[in-house]
């Protein structure tokens, strides 16, 4: 099922990209933003009050679990 939506959403992408004004200047920027200072950043959340320890946990736990 996974794969068919994978299919899905590039026939979506590549049907909005056909119908994108002609000749417009489109500009895509990725941002990579490694484990470590995705951690940090959430401690520094913490840290300040932003969220709670069971939040910090929770977001802990999943970008823990992306790096696997």
């Amino acid at each position: 099922m996974t794969s068919q939506r994978a299919i899905v959403v590039c026939m979506l992408l590549a049907g909005l990209s056909a119908c994108a004004g002609g000749g417009a200047d489109v500009e895509h920027h990725v941002s990579m933003v490694s484990q470590g200072k995705e951690l940090s950043d959430l401690k520094l959340a913490l840290d300040a009050g932003a969220i709670n320890q069971s939040e910090y946990d929770r977001l802990r736990n999943k970008i823990l679990s992306r790096g696997r």
